[in-house]
């Protein structure tokens, strides 16, 4: 099966999908020719060949065609005339289905975000052709390459502020916010817009997962290049297309994306451990945990590490750096998979035990009794915990899934 990956190292928008698309292989003259069975006019789109910070790439350019613009165009149409635009155009069904799907994500986020009826969202810029130009364009794309599912990587979020037809918005806009959510994101230190809420929705309506890039053998690569130019990095969307390996995620698991936080120390009392330890899980952490080592001139130290979800990244970090004697940390983003977590009770001869049960693909496989349960029991009964513990354990097992 041949899948195609989105990594967003910088920002996305609809043009730079498109642009990135056609560099990775897509026939720009056939791209425009599937377009054109939108069957509308006041617009045009034009690929140009450009090097960005050295890199070649492909600069995508949705623009209003003025011979044929229409004044009413440029107030902005409303979702409902943009989803007619689709479904009576000549694309395939399956391109107008998924059209009609990101487009209704965008607009949903455009109206919480601005506390308006869906009804009542008006799409700017070309009166929203370009939005159904680079939401098809790049459902159109990726079925050219033939590509069946699309992953994308973290969403990298910028800061500062742009000016847009609400006003002056702070960065990433609510739109953007509101499409985002359940969907991991990693910082970015940019001032400026760098992820469009079109972007957000090709990526997040698109995308069957969020993460590393999955096994694959390679077959072709294209960059995006933005419409504007940043100072602190090369603005570029870069997509990757191959065939899925046997190792590539298949749903039996909850996979997502952690941050490896970690820190070689060789001079704290080691009093201090058990508090940096308390501090770093109220950071944030979902795991944290000390190994021996010995570094230079081979003294004995301790290697601290911290696993955690990419948006308390920074908040685990300082609580490492207030709370212990290191002088900097370093981090790495792992892949994580992850049985699926549910808590069930179980009865035994001393009370009720909660049981934390892990589940593949549905089906029990794991089950651990909770120890402050059995703690409690324990004291309660007199008993040693491990008695409790093991009739929890005895119990737990008619729970689990015989291999």
């Amino acid at each position: 099966m041949k899948i195609a990956y989105l990594d967003i190292f910088f920002g996305i928008s609809g043009d730079m999908t498109l642009g990135a698309l056609v560099d990775a292989g897509v026939d720009a003259d056939e791209l425009t020719a599937e377009l054109e069975k939108l069957n509308i006019e006041g617009w045009e789109i034009s690929f140009e060949k450009v090097k960005v910070s050295g890199l070649g790439a492909t600069r995508a350019t949705v623009s209003a065609a003025h011979e044929h613009h229409h004044g009413d165009h440029g107030h902005g149409m409303r979702p409902g005339q943009l989803i007619e635009i689709i479904e009576r155009s000549g694309v395939n069904d399956s391109v107008k289905q998924r059209a009609v799907a990101v487009i209704k994500r965008v607009a949903g986020a455009e109206a919480a975000a601005h506390r308006v009826p869906i009804e009542d969202v008006h799409f700017h810029e070309l009166g929203g052709l370009d939005t159904i130009i680079d939401v098809a364009g790049a459902i159109i794309g990726f079925d050219l390459l033939g590509v069946e599912e699309v992953y994308c990587s973290p969403i990298p979020v910028s800061h500062g502020f742009v000016a847009c037809a609400h006003g002056r918005l702070p960065v990433p806009v609510p739109a953007v916010v509101g499409l985002l959510k359940g969907v991991p994101t990693v910082p970015l230190d940019v001032a400026g817009e760098t992820v469009t809420p079109t972007g957000a929705a090709i990526a997040t309506g698109l995308s069957s997962g969020f993460g590393p890039m999955p096994a694959m053998t390679l077959l072709s690569s294209g960059f995006g290049a933005g419409q504007k130019e940043f100072p602190e990095a090369a603005n570029l969307l870069r997509i990757i297309v191959g065939e899925a390996g046997e190792t590539k995620a298949s749903g039996r698991y909850e996979a997502d994306v952690q941050i490896l936080i970690e820190a070689n120390i060789d001079d704290m009392n080691p009093e201090l451990y058990e508090a940096a330890q308390e501090a770093i899980f109220a950071a944030g952490a979902v795991d944290c945990w000390f190994t021996p080592i010995f570094m230079k001139k081979n003294r004995p130290a301790v290697k601290l590490s911290a696993l955690v979800a990419p948006g308390d990244a920074d908040a685990v970090a300082d609580a490492i750096m207030t709370n212990t004697t290191t002088f900097g940390v370093r981090r790495l983003e792992t892949g994580r998979d992850c049985l699926a977590r549910e808590s069930r009770e179980v009865d035994t001869a001393y009370g009720t035990v909660a049981v934390k049960v892990g589940m593949r693909a549905g089906e029990i496989i794991t089950a651990s009794p909770e120890f402050a349960d059995c703690q409690r029991l324990a004291a309660e009964h007199a008993v040693a915990v491990k008695t409790v513990y093991q009739a929890a354990v005895a119990a737990a097992a008619a729970l689990v899934k015989s291999p």
